[in-house]
């Protein structure tokens, strides 16, 4: 485990924004986490996980918490079908026969999750192409795309529930949109890794299908801008949160060093210098115009931190 005192949420985080937290620790094994536990117990901090930073809003200021970092880097591996039930938790009959199991650890960059799967012919998550971010954010976030979600080929996770490492099979936790949860826990657990259900297909057709998802991706919205992706969540009914920022007039609305996008409404960038304050001003205003223009009330899909402890 490493830890690092007065960690720059500007330099973890996409946005590039964001104040200090009191320490940092990095978990790179399991091995760790007892460690840890007793690390956090001794700190008597309230603690946050951030891996990749891609889908996070930090506010300023000091933050008197833990930041918890899991780099858990098992590589993409096939689950044999003898680990899928015992090992993974995968219940008989649970997934359509000929299904491939696949396992990853949290830390793992996703875009080298999807590169694994392509050239190993297993199809499933092309949707998420383009998506950055971790293995263990996507679970945690449900991230989706292109009509695709993380939890649809979620077969278990494995967890840290604070005292032992536990393998939460698909029947233990809800998925919804951006939501994951894990049934009867009365607070956040850390992601160590996760096992995915895919399909058998050609890699040259599920190379095609992410490549014209990430060129999709490329024409609609600021992917290679300092970003955080969709900053607000689409309402169940009616027009998604872009199409509603757009018509309030927020398409390329701009406060300070950050704006709404010019090619997506919904996309908050950070065009230099941008700090949350600017952020949280310009978001209020827009939850605001929408609000009383359409009587829909917005909410993040980013992380605001500090937001949920454990």
């Amino acid at each position: 485990m490493r830890e690092e005192a007065g960690a720059e949420l500007s330099g973890l985080t996409t946005l590039g924004m964001g104040g200090t937290c009191a320490v940092a620790l990095s978990l790179d094994s399991r091995e760790d986490l007892p460690a840890f536990e007793a690390r956090r117990k001794e700190l008597g901090l309230p603690c946050e996980v951030l891996a990749r930073g891609s889908n996070i809003l930090a506010r300023e200021g000091r933050h008197e918490l833990v930041l918890v970092r899991p780099c858990f880097a098992d590589a993409p591996a096939l689950a044999s079908a003898e680990a899928a039930g015992a090992e993974l938790g995968v219940e008989e009959g649970a997934w359509p026969e000929g299904t491939v199991f696949v396992t990853c650890g949290a830390g793992v960059a996703l875009p080298r999750l999807l590169a694994f799967l392509r050239d190993a012919g297993l199809s499933g998550m092309e949707g998420l192409a383009g998506i950055p971010g971790s293995v263990g954010g996507a679970v945690a976030m449900n991230a989706g795309s292109f009509g695709c979600e993380t939890g649809a080929c979620l077969a278990s996770v494995e967890v840290w529930n604070g005292e032992a490492l536990v393998r939460i099979p698909r029947q233990g936790f809800d998925v919804g949109y951006r939501h994951f949860a894990v049934k009867g826990a009365l607070e956040p657990v850390l992601v160590v890794s996760a096992a995915f259900a895919l399909t058998p297909a050609p890699s040259s057709g599920i190379a095609e299908r992410m490549q014209a998802n990430l060129l999709a991706k490329k024409s609609r919205q600021p992917v290679t801008a300092r970003s955080a992706g969709c900053v607000f969540k689409n309402p169940p009914e009616g027009p998604s949160a872009g199409m509603l920022l757009d018509r309030a007039g927020f398409r390329g609305r701009t406060r300070g060093g950050v704006a709404l996008s010019e090619m997506h409404a919904n996309f908050l960038v950070n065009r230099g210098g941008g700090t949350a304050e600017d952020a949280f001003a310009l978001l209020g205003e827009a939850q605001e115009a929408v609000l009383a223009k359409f009587g829909v009330a917005l909410e993040y899909e980013v992380r605001v931190l500090p937001c949920r402890s454990f």
